[in-house]
């Protein structure tokens, strides 16, 4: 099997096909933004994540190098926010070359401004099992008391789920993420879909996969 990346801006749905895509090839979905969020402790590094801003290339290279030497991710595994830009991008590249890993599938998942905007207000997250709903999406809603349909646990909204952060973090997809599925197209074949549905958005990346491996 090999190495996933799926690049997306925010709310393009690219966590909840990683969680798919882990369960089907039994490899490891590895959030970058849910292990930084797991890594932090200090407050103002908590009120940078809340506030959108991305964090030190350095500090999210070496999180994610410590992460991918587990044995969970010797068949392979899914990227998911990584790389956010092109020294993400390099660095990466470096650290595979060093690990001798593959760069493998490289996804882009495409979704307009306005309607990730409208998935991101509907959005809650289970933090005991770490489910993700949302309001806006039929296949996604919740229990009607608010609580997760996994576990049953009380579902809340993320710190940076609102239009101050996602306005920042879509113009830094823009600015600065989109640069790199450039980059990575003038070497490496980038396969570009649509996020229209989950399970017609699943359906196309399963394809591009089982046409890879």
């Amino acid at each position: 099997m090999s190495n996933i990346i799926l690049i997306a801006p925010p709310a393009a749905g690219k966590g909840t096909q990683a969680e798919l895509l882990s369960i089907k090839y039994d490899i490891p979905h590895i959030s970058i933004g849910d292990l930084v969020r797991a890594s932090v402790t200090d407050d103002d590094t908590k009120n940078l994540l809340r506030e959108g801003n991305l964090l030190d290339d350095d500090l999210i290279c070496c999180i994610l190098e410590k992460r991918i030497q587990k044995s969970d991710c010797k068949n392979g595994y899914i990227l998911d926010g990584f790389p956010r830009n092109l020294k993400q991008a390099k660095m990466y590249e470096k650290l595979i070359y060093k690990l001798n890993f593959d760069l493998g599938i490289i996804i882009s998942i495409e979704v307009s401004k306005d309607e990730a905007l409208r998935r991101v207000l509907g959005r809650l997250t289970c933090n005991n099992c770490g489910a993700v709903y949302n309001e806006t999406e039929p296949t996604m809603i919740p229990n009607e008391n608010g609580t997760c349909k996994k576990c049953g646990s009380i579902l809340e909204r993320r710190s940076d789920d609102n239009i101050e952060s996602f306005m920042k973090r879509f113009e830094t997809f823009i600015e600065e993420t989109k640069p790199v599925i450039d980059y990575y197209n003038e070497s490496h074949d980038v396969h570009f879909i649509k996020s229209i549905n989950i399970e017609t958005t699943f359906n196309e990346i399963d394809n591009i996969i089982r046409n890879e491996v």
